[in-house]
């Protein structure tokens, strides 16, 4: 083995943390010999899952457009314009086995069958990446990957690799910031945020452009799992997402999202108030440039079979239709390469957009020829063009056909970044102070977690280092938690504008359709209010479920209940409250008692009506505490109050008393 690195031909290297561009602001150079071959050796590493978000769920859809002026594609331009989609979500690192709680990125992409051709938005739930140049991927994912000797520890990123890569590459240090709060761990995919992460280009029909960020907005709100509540699932049902939102759909509580596009000025500087809009670590908060909304997004359609959609489904970042452009963002110009580059492997051949889930909704005429798995029959003896014997066919559209705005590329060709990526801090101390103290607390208990699972002290300390120049009192805490010294040295951020768009923690009631609320009853139980809010539920689109003492019924004659779900089967993790009916017994056994403490401890909607209320006395849940619901039966006050509850997700109050005071922004 050569003492230096090299290629796979043995030419040695001087960098392979930046790819070759023109200018350091330019576009990455096809020239680059050592970004395709470490890009390429990546891409096919794995076979035949995916190398990242392997593990993934999907479902078909609607998205339906609002209008907008900004960009001439169709499929956003017209006012009312209809358009099928397939949306894959995902984990990034785990493999096809692994549990979908794990805290980690997510993937959301979204193919749209426009009429123009097929439109891949392929983003992540977090709107910054680890990296700046897409030359890095291979190494930020082969660091998150389990140890090379072991192979463990599986889709987490609790390691000494992970942390070792990100704390000597600082510009990863935003993204770990939002990967260690709750967004690393959303409650489910309906109540997840997206982003295209990049900045794009959108051009109208007069040639006028703008430079965007795209958000899916989650109709349902942004909602996370607490961390014990991850680590049951991933346990007692580690395919917790994509059971609900398969359930969500069947039970046609469809997932919903808007999609919006914060607008900024195509001025030739390519920043915005500061801010390099080609650095993918970092964002625009909202304040500055709000969200205008495009349409919206209406999953309603399971999948018919997972290998042949869910599976085989390809998104690549270059699928893109009249109307919207790629900017110089070197890490999009290394994705623009990558996605088609690994289907190639993965899928067997140049032919897979010929797979039913992958083909387009509009006329194709590619003029490709052969190939494996070649399934289009094609006609005419002249693939190439121009021809005389095929009438000079296909044609080509110089009218409305897909073309790039003009620009003008020029720089010295090398490697590196601009000055302006060098800022590695200042974002990470936005989004970490733009955070309530719950929010806060619950990044301090993740870095702890996971930093006190590497091995080796110096890592350790290292990241120390980073969370000082970020935040000095969250530095202070974790290394009390680590057990640590705390970090000397004067902290690299000073004060900056908090952006409250960054808190998930809402104060005024949301929409709670999807919601699942445990109700648990048994023979004696009042079954006619368990009907009564069942009904009151159901006009907000949430499900009642009834935990019975045993699979079955409960009650007797025509009054009978169904139970959905038993002691046995029953965890307070499926559900976004838990109530006790009145009637039902006062000395609750231990799986009801671990169920309601769970439900209490997680900041849920807990509550009994009539005498139910001893339940939660015997259960050890205090009858005046937060969010602690109470009713003389279940009649519409009651249910008024639960359903503003469930709206606000969850009953923060209960954790302010020994989390509010633990961290304290800078």
């Amino acid at each position: 083995m050569s003492e230096y690195l090299t290629t796979s031909q043995g030419v040695r290297l001087p960098d392979t943390d930046h790819s070759l561009k023109a200018g350091r602001r330019g576009p990455t150079l096809m020239e680059d010999f050592h970004l395709r071959e470490k890009i390429t050796h990546f891409d096919h590493e794995r076979i035949p899952e995916r190398v990242v978000h392997a593990r993934g769920a999907a479902a078909h859809g609607v998205f339906v457009s609002y209008g907008t002026d900004l960009t001439r594609a169709r499929f956003l331009a017209e006012e009312g314009h209809e358009t099928e989609v397939f949306v894959r979500f995902s984990t990034v690192l785990g493999s096809r086995g692994s549990a979908d709680t794990v805290r980690d990125t997510r993937g959301f992409a979204v193919k749209f069958y426009t009429d123009e051709g097929n439109m891949d938005l392929v983003g992540n739930n977090i709107p910054v990446f680890f990296i700046q140049d897409g030359i890095k991927f291979p190494d930020i994912i082969h660091a998150g990957k389990p140890h090379q000797d072991r192979e463990i520890p599986q889709a987490q990123s609790a390691h000494d690799t992970f942390w070792d890569f990100v704390s000597l590459h600082t510009e990863a240090t935003h993204h770990v910031f939002w990967n260690m709060s709750d967004r690393g761990i959303p409650r489910s995919y309906r109540t997840m945020e997206g982003f295209g992460v990049h900045t794009f280009r959108l051009r109208d029909a007069e040639g006028n452009t703008h430079l965007v960020k795209f958000h899916w907005k989650p109709v349902s709100g942004v909602h996370s799992l607490v961390w014990e509540e991850a680590q049951i699932a991933a346990g007692v049902d580690p395919d917790f997402h994509r059971r609900d939102l398969a359930d969500s759909i069947d039970a046609g509580a469809f997932p919903e999202w808007e999609l919006g596009v914060q607008v900024l000025p195509d001025d030739g500087t390519e920043t915005f108030a500061g801010i390099d809009l080609l650095d993918p670590t970092k964002l625009v908060p909202e304040e500055l440039a709000p969200v205008v909304k495009l349409g919206r997004l209406t999953l309603n359609r399971n999948p018919t079979n997972y290998f042949a959609e869910t599976e085989q489904v390809a998104f690549h970042t270059g699928n893109l239709v009249p109307g919207i452009e790629v900017t110089n963002d070197p890490l999009m110009q290394a994705r623009l390469f990558s996605y088609l580059d690994t289907q190639l492997t993965r899928l067997g051949g140049p032919n897979f957009t010929q797979l039913p889930i992958n083909r387009p909704h509009c006329p194709v005429n590619d003029m490709f020829r052969e190939g494996m798995h070649q399934s289009e029959i094609h006609e005419g003896v002249t693939p190439y063009k121009p021809n005389g014997l095929d009438d000079d066919r296909p044609l080509v559209d110089e009218d409305d056909g897909y073309t790039q705005t003009p620009r003008l590329v020029e720089g010295e060709v090398g490697r590196g970044n601009p000055v302006s990526f060098d800022d590695h801090f200042t974002q990470a101390a936005l989004f970490y102070r733009s955070l309530t103290p719950v929010e806060q607390a619950h990044v301090a208990e993740a870095f702890t977690f996971e930093l006190g699972k590497c091995l080796e002290q110096t890592i350790k300390e290292r990241e120390l280092a980073v969370l000082a120049h970020v935040d000095p009192a969250l530095a202070s805490i974790v290394a009390e938690g680590l057990g640590l010294a705390v970090p000397g040295g004067i902290p690299a951020v000073g004060d900056v504008e908090p952006s409250p768009a960054l808190s998930q923690v809402v104060t005024v009631p949301g929409p709670i359709a999807g919601r699942k609320i445990g109700v648990i009853a048994d023979d004696d139980s009042d079954l006619a209010g368990i009907r009564t809010l069942r009904k009151a539920l159901l006009k907000q689109g949430a499900e009642l479920l009834v935990i019975g003492p045993r699979g079955g019924f409960i009650g007797k004659g025509r009054s009978k209940e169904m139970t959905q779900r038993s002691a046995l089967t029953a965890r307070s993790i499926e559900f976004d409250a838990v109530l006790v009916a009145g009637g039902t017994g006062h000395r609750p056994d231990l799986k009801t008692v671990i169920l309601l403490q769970e439900a209490y401890r997680h900041c849920k909607g807990v509550g009994a009506w009539g005498d139910g209320a001893e339940v939660l006395t015997g259960a050890g849940i205090p009858a005046d505490g937060p969010g602690v619901l109470h009713g003389e039966s279940a009649d519409k006050a009651f249910s008024t109050e639960l359903i503003a509850t469930l709206g606000l997700h969850r009953v923060w109050q209960r954790a302010d008393d020994v989390m509010a005071d633990a961290v304290a922004p800078a």
